[in-house]
């Protein structure tokens, strides 16, 4: 081989890298050296790739083993995100430490094996209990219609300003699979994976009114339309890929699951929809396509399913009130769960049910998403959530949520490099200039230093 075919060769192994897909991008700076000039990106997340059973748990999440007792249940602390598992039939314990003050919100997402046999009703129950065994609350998940294997979150909480479970003190999770039983029963004896990611909010500075808000806009809202961008989701909540109001295709194969986060503001309030294409084949799928709505704390605000017979057919979420603080004192779920600010989290499942009827895919599917509401400050909290930024939604948030979106700006560094060309590029040439110049004048001493012949 040539030096110049060698030359070619490395110089494309050193560029291959770009032209794969996406490029996964640390979370650090990037300086991008090109024709129109420097140009600064602030880093992004690098995605995370989903494990065995399609779910991107989060990094750095540590390992806990739940116990069959209190007496040996191993301690959680709000703030960290960690890993466990439960058998067939399984009933674990974990701890907890709280204070006086606050209120402590605990979710737990049960991820089964893929191609794993489930029921409708299989699922997982938790509860929250004081160091007395006295229940502070309850919640459930289960698979529902689409008889897949997917992941399903149930949150638990301590709330101050309850009769029950006030004081600080030791306080107990306690997480049970729930299996269908009897003849027929087909529940996998595999153990399920589990993530759970405690959260603490402090209480506000001023007590304010305890009633929920009495008016809000109920009807649901027209289909947003206009031309989709491509937004592949992420495959867990820690790896949720941004959206903000806007049209979103992505396409799905059965069984997987996505994650999208929106960022809401206190007074912001979200819709959303999802639209499942055409696809060749023949019979019916009952829960074929499930869209989820999450709050901050990954607690339930909505779910939806549509039955499918290879016709287009969407299913939308019910309309939920704009995100106040209040919205805690009232008594439907779908109210009560917008009570703050943050990401809230979409997911998209496709059945496995798809495959038997339809084959393996991908099958086309379009999210419609749309915001509106005024948003206005929070409220003032004595003292800070753990994590800190749990409830809070900042710029960086809101850029990366209508990043690439149709006719909407593109991607954000290449804004940056529009924006910035001009006088970056000014820097690059002066920079280059210098290194040039510095190294005429190395070579002008070299050339001076060596004897004449």
């Amino acid at each position: 081989m040539s030096d110049r075919g060698r030359h070619v060769r490395r110089r494309r192994g050193r560029t291959a890298w770009w032209r794969r897909g996406r490029p996964a991008i640390p979370r650090t700076v990037v300086v991008v050296l090109g024709v129109y000039g420097l140009v600064i990106v602030p880093g992004v997340p690098a995605a995370t790739a989903a494990g065995p059973d399609g779910y991107a748990f989060s990094p750095g999440a540590r390992t806990v083993a739940g116990a069959k007792g209190t007496a040996d249940a191993e301690a959680l602390e709000p703030g960290r995100t960690y890993r466990s598992s439960l058998p067939r039939n399984g009933k674990f314990y974990y701890r907890l430490r709280l204070t006086a003050t606050g209120t402590a919100y605990v979710p737990v997402t049960a991820v089964p094996p893929a191609h794993t046999t489930v029921a409708a009703t299989d699922g997982i129950r938790v509860s929250m209990r004081d160091a007395g065994g006295v229940p502070c609350s309850y919640a459930s998940a289960h698979f529902g219609a689409g008889l897949s294997p997917r992941p399903v979150t149930a949150l638990v909480q301590r709330e101050t300003g309850k009769a029950l479970c006030r004081g600080a003190g030791t306080y107990y999770l306690l997480v049970e699979r729930v299996d269908a039983d009897g003849p027929g029963a087909t529940a996998s004896a595999q153990r399920w994976d589990l993530e759970i990611a405690p959260v603490t909010e402090p209480g506000p500075k001023r007590a304010g009114s305890t009633t929920a808000p009495r008016t809000w806009d109920s009807a649901t809202p027209e289909p947003l339309g206009g031309e989709a961008g491509d937004r592949a989701g992420g495959a867990g909540f820690a790896t949720a890929v941004p959206v903000g109001q806007g049209v979103w295709h992505t396409t799905l194969v059965p069984g997987e699951t996505l994650f999208y986060k929106v960022p809401l503001d206190w007074g912001r309030r979200l819709h959303a929809s999802a639209e499942l294409s055409d696809s060749p084949g023949h019979g019916y799928v009952g829960g074929a396509l499930d869209l989820s709505l999450y709050n901050p704390v990954r607690g339930s605000v909505d779910d939806a399913s549509l039955g499918y017979t290879g016709t287009r057919k969407s299913v939308a979420l019910a309309p939920v009130p704009p995100v106040e603080y209040a919205n805690r004192y009232a008594v439907p779920a779908g109210v009560t769960s917008v009570r703050f600010a943050g990401d809230y989290y979409l997911a998209l499942n496709l059945s496995e049910q798809m495959t038997g009827l339809y084959g393996d895919g991908p099958f086309d599917v379009t999210l419609r998403v749309r915001v509106d509401g005024r948003a206005h400050a929070g409220p003032d909290y004595a003292g800070e959530p753990v994590p800190e930024d749990v409830f809070t939604v900042t710029a960086q948030d809101r850029e990366q949520a209508v990043a690439g979106s149709p006719g909407g700006g593109g991607d954000p560094a290449m804004r940056l490099v529009a924006a910035g060309g001009i006088g970056l590029g000014t820097v690059l040439l002066l920079v280059l200039g210098g290194w040039t110049l510095a190294g005429r004048r190395a070579q002008t001493r070299v050339s001076a230093q060596k004897p004449t012949a």
